[in-house]
C-alpha cells in the first residue's frame, strides 16, 4: 500500500503528536505512526508520569498546556471526585512526589486522541497505529518516502512526503535513512564538557527502564511466579551499587551516597524524604469520595535501571529488552516475598497490557543527529557556567525547557551523573541535521551530547521540540524554504519565530530572573 502526504512523523509520541498537531493546525496534510497502540510515548506507553519545571503552569508549551488541561477536565467529567479536589486548578490524580501532576497513561492517551479527534475526521490527519519503520528510501540529501509494517497483519505500507520527521524512541529512521548521527558518550577532548567522559564510547548509554503500575492489597497474596533470572538479580552487585539492585537502597544521584527507603513511609533519614509508593503515585484514593478509587503507582524506581547492555549497537537487543522486563518482575518478587508485600498487585488495565508490564521500556537516551549546532554543557550547566549568568541565549531560540542533566547509570558501568542546569532554551541548530534537508528530529534525537540529552529529554521539552518542527515544516512548505536556510537567514528566521509566538502561543525567552534560576 502507498500513501503520498505533506508530513510524515514516524513515532507518536508527545513530541511526535506535537509535531503532528502543529503541522495540521498550520494547514498540512499529516500522516502520524506509532509503534505501539497508545499515542503519547513516555507519558502513557513506557508509564512515566510527567517530570515537569516548576514554571510548568505559566511557562508550558500551548499545546502541553492544552494536554494538561484536558487530562484534569477528563478527571473532572468522568471520576468521582471530591468537590474541593474537583474545585481545584490545580488538580492531581496521583499526588505523586515527582511532579505537582501525575495521573494515569490511559486518560493521557484517551486525551491526546481526542486532541487528534476533529483532523482525522477532515481527513487532513491519518494515524496508523502499530506500525513500525523498516526502510527509509532516500535519493541525494533527502528521504523520499519510509515504508513501514503493520505488527498486526504484516502488511506494509510505503509514504511519500516532502518532509519527514524522526519523532521514534531510538531514532530509528536516522539509522534507516544513512543521517550522520551519534551514539553514546563523546569524549571531553571532543566537546570541552566537564562531565564527558575521557574516552568516547558508543556502548555508554543511560539505563533504560520497564516500568510497571501497583496497587496495594493488606491480608491478599498476589505473589507472581519466580521470575528466571532472580537469582542473577538478587546476587549481583553492579561496581556503582550499594548491594543487590533487589533492595530498598540505592545512591543520591547527585552525591552518590548511599540511602535506604520505605515503601509507604518517609525515611526519618534525610536522604529518603518520601516513601517510593509516593514517588509516582498516579492516582490518590484521598481525591475520590468515600475512597471509590484506590491509590495507584507506577514502579520507575532506580531498582528498575537496567544498564548490562544497551539497546543502540548492542549485540542483542532483543536480549537487553527480556533481561529488563525480567529485572522489572524480579524486584516486584523480592518485593512481595523478602520484602513482606505479599499484597503488591500488577495492574494491567492501568497499564493497557495482559502481565502489567508497560507497553514500551522507558527510553532515555538515543541516536543523535550530528546538527547544525549541538548544545553542550557549557550552554546550559550551572558549574560549566560559574560566572552565574544564567544558560546561554541563542538567537534561534524555538522554545523553552527546564530540566537537571540527569544521566542515570549507564551501560558503560559508570554511576549517575546528576547536575545542576539552568532553564534553558531550544535553539534551532539542534533540530536540523548538517546534511539531510527534509528530515527532523523531534524526540531524543536532537542535536545535543551524551551529558546534555540528560536535561532535553523530559516530557514537556520533547513537546516542545516536536512543536517548533511541526510549525517549521509548515513554515517550510508554505514559502519554499528548506529548514537550513531559514536558520541560516535572519528575515526568514524572524518570521518563522513569529509564527510561532503569534500563531501558536509558543515563549522563545525566558525572563531573566527564571534563565538564571539555580535550585
Amino acid at each position: 500500500m502507498e500513501l503520498t502526504t505533506d508530513v510524515l512523523v514516524v513515532g507518536g509520541g508527545l513530541g511526535g503528536v506535537a509535531a503532528a498537531l502543529a503541522a495540521v493546525r498550520l494547514g498540512q496534510r499529516v500522516a502520524l505512526t506509532e509503534s505501539t497502540d497508545w499515542l503519547g510515548g513516555q507519558l502513557t506507553s513506557q508509564l512515566v508520569p510527567p517530570d515537569e519545571h516548576p514554571w510548568i503552569e505559566e511557562y508550558a508549551a500551548p499545546g502541553y498546556s492544552e494536554l494538561r488541561r484536558r487530562i484534569r477536565d477528563y478527571y473532572r467529567r468522568n471520576y468521582p471526585l471530591r468537590p474541593e479536589v474537583a474545585a481545584d486548578p490545580l488538580l492531581d490524580p496521583g499526588r505523586g512526589a515527582v511532579s505537582r501532576f501525575c495521573h494515569e497513561p490511559r486518560v493521557a492517551a484517551a486525551v491526546l486522541e481526542e486532541m487528534l479527534a476533529p483532523w482525522r475526521a477532515s481527513g487532513h490527519l491519518t494515524v496508523h497505529l502499530e506500525h513500525e519503520p523498516i526502510a527509509a528510501h532516500t535519493g541525494g540529501d533527502e528521504i523520499d518516502a519510509v515504508t513501514l509494517r503493520d505488527l498486526r497483519s504484516g502488511n506494509e505500507l510505503t509514504v511519500s512526503a516532502a518532509y519527514v520527521v524522526d519523532a521514534t524512541e531510538l531514532g530509528d529512521l536516522v539509522e534507516l535513512a544513512g543521517v550522520e548521527h551519534v551514539v553514546g558518550a563523546e569524549s571531553r577532548a571532543t566537546t570541552g564538557e566537564l562531565h564527558a567522559p575521557e574516552v568516547a564510547d558508543p556502548l555508554d548509554q543511560q539505563a533504560f527502564s520497564w516500568c510497571f503500575a501497583l496497587e496495594h492489597r493488606p491480608g491478599e497474596d498476589h505473589t507472581i511466579d519466580r521470575p528466571a533470572g532472580y537469582a542473577h538479580w538478587h546476587d549481583h552487585i553492579a561496581p556503582f551499587w550499594p548491594g543487590p539492585q533487589l533492595s530498598w537502597e540505592d545512591v543520591v544521584p547527585v552525591t552518590l551516597e548511599r540511602r535506604e527507603w520505605r515503601l509507604f513511609e518517609a525515611n526519618p533519614d534525610r536522604l529518603a524524604p518520601f516513601s517510593l509508593w509516593r514517588y509516582r503515585q498516579i492516582l490518590a484514593s484521598s481525591n475520590f469520595l468515600n475512597g471509590a478509587i484506590p491509590d495507584v503507582t507506577v514502579v520507575n524506581w532506580p531498582q528498575l535501571d537496567y544498564w548490562e547492555q544497551p539497546l543502540v549497537g548492542a549485540a542483542d537487543p532483543a536480549a537487553a529488552l527480556a533481561a529488563s522486563r525480567d529485572l522489572s518482575l524480579s524486584f516486584l518478587y523480592w518485593m512481595q516475598t523478602e520484602g513482606g508485600y505479599p499484597g503488591l498487585r500488577l495492574r494491567p488495565d492501568v497499564t493497557g497490557t495482559a502481565d502489567g508490564l508497560a507497553k514500551a521500556p522507558y527510553i532515555r537516551e538515543s541516536r543523535r543527529i550530528q546538527a547544525e549546532f549541538t548544545v553542550l554543557e557549557q550552554h546550559v550547566g550551572v558549574e560549566a557556567r560559574p560566572d552565574g549568568s544564567g544558560s546561554e541565549v541563542f538567537a534561534d531560540t524555538v522554545g523553552l525547557g527546564r530540566y537537571r542533566i540527569d544521566l542515570h547509570p549507564s551501560t558503560a558501568g559508570r554511576s549517575y551523573v546528576d547536575i545542576e542546569a539552568y532553564p534553558f532554551q531550544i535553539p534551532l541548530g539542534a533540530l536540523i541535521p548538517v546534511r539531510v534537508d527534509n528530515l527532523l528530529p523531534a524526540n531524543k534525537n536532537i542535536g545535543t551530547t551524551h551529558i546534555t540529552n540528560g536535561c532535553y529529554r523530559l516530557h514537556p521539552v520533547e513537546w516542545s521540540i516536536g512543536e517548533a518542527v511541526g510549525a517549521l515544516v509548515s513554515f517550510c512548505l508554505t514559502n519554499g524554504l528548506s529548514p537550513r536556510k531559514v536558520r541560516n537567514n535572519p528575515n526568514h528566521l524572524a518570521d518563522y519565530q513569529r509564527l510561532l509566538t503569534n500563531e501558536l502561543g509558543v515563549r522563545l525567552a525566558w525572563p531573566d530572573e527564571i534563565r538564571t534560576h539555580r535550585d
